[in-house]
């Protein structure tokens, strides 16, 4: 006789609930209502185990993590802990016994839990590969580095999205060619709030050289609010493999929504003395918000500096060298996207970056 147990039911992922006090239970259940997914609840650790590794993310609450860390439940990602108490030191412990990733509170957290509700609802079981690029200095080139980025995407078949969160930047539709085509821009989408269905915004957003832009027009400069950012932001993600956002040099309390949501920087830096000096300034706004932050070096070095010095001396990781490029910026006038040539040093370092990145799978090889 088997001892394996029956299948489970195949249907939508779902997340795991592992709590018995009914008021943390409440709380994770209105905000699933709000996504308008259907979790699975275990009201003790023992009975987690089944769905414990196939669910797309475990919310333990603080009353279990105990429990579930003498279980013996394997290591996962994706676990969150839940407390209960803002000034119990010793949740920090619960939570390393029980291997979660990040520990929360509500309401503070609400925001974050809903987005990653909507991830799971939306099918995004894996995270877009998110990708903030930022000026070293005024001219550096990263709204150029940033197009290239997601157009290569979009050339390897990847679904791919580029978001302009610099208001002062003229729109980075004017660098794809696309100024004239219709579809909502930024001052359209202001009263944004809560979950935003990323299919509809998608659909309606303006498509470019095959990836969905979003970018802000040529009207007079209006603000966003920080929570249509966070929830715009949030709702690309879901629906694209590769977002790439095009920062302001001096990220704000707003652009740091759509900065939070990427998993890497790439600051582009000149390989000039003053240029080091401005990007170390830059660096030092990005780097709390921005885990995996590195450089992008343009060459050639009027003193003959190398990448890697470059590099070292704005306290960045080397991501690559971006040698000059003829000829770029009169292509750019006459509506050609950066990125498009396929032997140009901007194209060669996208493709190689992306490579890194998130390689092809080997069906996909042909």
């Amino acid at each position: 006789m088997s001892s394996l147990s029956p299948p489970r039911p195949v249907g939508p992922p779902r997340p795991l609930l592992v709590t018995g006090d009914p008021r943390l239970l409440d709380e994770l259940l209105r905000l699933c209502a709000v996504t308008g997914i259907e979790p699975e609840v275990c009201a003790d650790a023992g009975s987690a185990r089944a769905a414990w590794g196939a669910s797309p993310l475990v919310i333990v609450g603080d009353d279990l993590a105990d429990e579930a860390a003498r279980c013996g439940l394997p290591r996962r990602d994706d676990i969150v802990l839940l407390g209960s108490d803002l000034d119990d030191g010793e949740v920090w412990r619960r939570a390393v016994a029980v291997g979660a990733d990040h520990v929360i509170f509500l309401p503070d957290a609400e925001a974050w839990l809903v987005d990653r509700f909507a991830d799971i609802a939306d099918g995004a079981t894996s995270a877009a590969l998110s990708v903030a690029v930022v000026g070293g200095r005024g001219g550096a080139g990263a709204s150029t580095l940033a197009c290239a980025l997601a157009v290569t995407a979009a050339q390897r078949g990847r679904t791919a999205a580029l978001i302009d969160v610099d208001p002062l930047g003229g729109g980075i539709d004017v660098l794809l060619g696309g100024e004239a085509v219709g579809g909502l821009r930024w001052p359209d989408l202001r009263g944004a709030r809560g979950r935003v269905d990323g299919g509809a915004l998608s659909a309606a957003l303006p498509r470019l050289h095959g990836l969905t832009v979003l970018s802000w027009d040529r009207g007079a400069p209006g603000g966003v609010p920080q929570d249509a950012m966070r929830a715009i932001v949030g709702a690309v993600r879901r629906r694209h493999e590769v977002v790439v956002v095009d920062m302001p040099r001096r990220p704000d309390a707003v652009s740091e929504e759509a900065l939070a949501q990427c998993g890497t920087g790439l600051v582009v830096i000149p390989a000039e003395l003053r240029a080091i000096a401005a990007a170390a300034q830059v660096v030092s706004l990005v780097r709390p918000v921005v885990r995996d932050l590195r450089a992008v070096v343009r060459t050639p070095s009027p003193s003959g500096l190398e990448p890697d010095e470059v590099a070292a001396n704005a306290g960045l990781p080397l991501a690559g060298e971006l040698r000059h490029e003829s000829g770029l910026v009169e292509s750019v006038e006459r509506g050609e996207a950066p990125g498009t040539k396929s032997r140009s040093p901007l194209a060669r370092f996208c493709r190689d970056f992306l490579d890194r990145a998130m390689p092809i799978p080997h069906s996909e090889v042909a």
